[in-house]
């Protein structure tokens, strides 16, 4: 049985992924769903446009998707009817190295060994025991913490996810297999050192191996635009063009779900949390801010190494010491000169996304939270250290700094894209330590954004698992 009749049963602030996955669970039950977003068009970092030159188009913010394509919640849903197709490059990933080589991540865990030298053996059987635990443990692992459904797997997984990168790469004897692991354990964007940058390192691995890294044809927008199209199709509703910067703002609701960080919801909401609740989220720790480039280009990416000019995404940064030292000089306010690169070459496997004949690129390295400096020569270094000839082909190019890119999105706080730093302090208590990381102090307000578990990436869990709370707690509602 209902509550009492509001405005709405639930309204959610924001459209990012999580806010639309929370949005979608709770309008799949037959309740009435708003969403409010602030800007005139939906997504937060699920945007694209054309940044450059005309006809050349951009995302703004995320771009390759693998966690997308493999979370538990999205993978349910009939996005493919509401316009969203993935398409996938030849290869996940590459990283390639000064000597010419390269490291890969090919669907096949067996290709991917190929490239590995003596630790071929070691990494595919650590990649045939992850892939295999995965589908199992996926949605307790993208989830708060509690008790598995299969305790053995995810224990399994847990030991090994939860150590540091720098630990847990002394399995591997070689740099290709080092170097690798490196760059996927930097998506933590904490130093290697740190407990638990492990596991992004693995789940981004077992996806390529399972779903791949793929691209969404046109822009990664057209993900929100799916969601946001399957949304109405139940009956949901979104108001564009609407900052809420307190709860007057609001239509009455039994349940508002807030896919903000703590920063915004404490300017929203504090005056109705406890103390203990409000000490808590000003205490939230931010990490480090990205600095972010978009190239339109006169042709492909000149890679010395082959097998880079068929991966969609690139990790530049050569050995894993090399990555290791700048991300720990990083986080401690100075910058690196060979900063670690994450790239992505979407329109070599999206005619859409560029002219005939051109390219475009998108690049970004870590920063300290809040960084002014312009990181655009030292990003282009490094890309032409491993592809000598690019900075001739560029034609036109477009920055974002720290703040420009919390303009752009202000859940990215000093240009954080995780919602807050994902270290063991904060990977199960982000933003706070309670029994449910999605409820607030105060009854009827949730948190549904990337500053609770999981964490940063468009998996659209943190809202599914926010939104999973609200059924029980204000409708009765139990979803397994």
């Amino acid at each position: 049985m209902k509550p009492e009749k509001r405005d709405y049963d639930a309204i959610v602030v924001g459209s990012g992924p999580n806010g639309l996955a929370a949005a979608i669970l709770l309008q799949q039950q037959g309740l009435s769903v708003l969403i409010i977003e602030g800007k005139e068009v939906i997504g937060g970092g699920l945007s694209s446009a054309e940044l450059t030159l005309p006809g050349f188009t951009h995302d703004v913010c995320s771009a390759i998707h693998p966690m997308a394509v493999a979370s538990p919640f999205f993978k349910t849903l009939p996005l493919a009817e509401h316009g969203l197709e993935y398409l996938q490059p030849v290869l996940a990933a590459a990283h390639p190295f000064d000597d010419g080589s390269a490291a890969i991540v090919d669907h096949a865990i067996q290709k991917t060994a190929q490239y590995l030298g003596r630790d071929a053996k070691t990494y595919t059987s650590l990649m045939e025991n992850i892939t295999t635990a995965w589908p199992l443990i996926d949605e307790d692992a993208l989830g708060p913490l509690h008790f598995p459904k299969h305790p053995l797997a995810m224990a399994g997984f847990g030991l090994k996810a939860l150590s540091s990168a720098t630990g847990f790469v002394k399995r591997f004897k070689e740099k290709h297999a080092r170097g690798l692991f490196a760059g996927m354990a930097a998506h933590a964007i904490q130093p290697l050192s740190n407990l638990s940058t492990t596991a992004i390192g693995l789940v981004l691995m077992a996806c390529g191996h399972l779903k791949g890294w793929p691209i969404p044809k046109g822009g990664s927008k057209f993900i929100a635009e799916a969601l946001a199209g399957y949304f109405k199709s139940l009956g949901g509703k979104i108001e564009t063009g609407t900052f809420v910067t307190s709860l007057g703002q609001l239509p009455s609701a039994h349940a508002v779900l807030f896919d903000v960080t703590p920063k915004q919801l404490l300017q929203i909401a504090g005056h109705k949390f406890s103390s203990i609740y409000k000490w808590q989220l000003e205490r939230y720790r931010y990490g480090m801010g990205v600095f972010k480039v978009d190239w339109a280009l006169d042709g492909p990416i000149p890679f010395t190494a082959e097998a880079c000019r068929r991966a969609g995404t690139l990790h530049l940064g050569n050995t894993f010491e090399e990555i290791a030292e700048g991300e720990l000089m990083t986080s401690k306010g100075r910058q690196a000169e060979k900063p670690f690169v994450l790239l992505a070459q979407q329109s070599l496997f999206d005619a859409s996304r560029a002219p005939e004949g051109k390219q475009t690129a998108w690049a970004y390295c870590h920063v300290p939270n809040g960084s002014e400096q312009d990181m655009t020569a030292l990003i282009e270094n490094q890309v032409e250290r491993f592809a000598p000839g690019f900075k001739d082909l560029i034609l036109a190019k477009h920055t974002m700094n720290t703040q420009q890119m919390e303009a752009h999105n202000r859940n990215y706080v000093g240009g954080d894209i995780n919602g807050g730093i994902l270290d063991l302090g904060q990977l199960f208590t982000r933003p706070a330590l309670r029994w449910s990381p999605y409820k607030t102090a105060a009854k009827g307000l949730y948190i549904c954004s990337s500053s609770t578990p999981p964490g940063g990436g468009v998996h659209g869990m943190c809202g599914y698992n926010a939104a999973k709370n609200v059924l029980k707690d204000i409708f009765n509602i139990k979803i397994r």
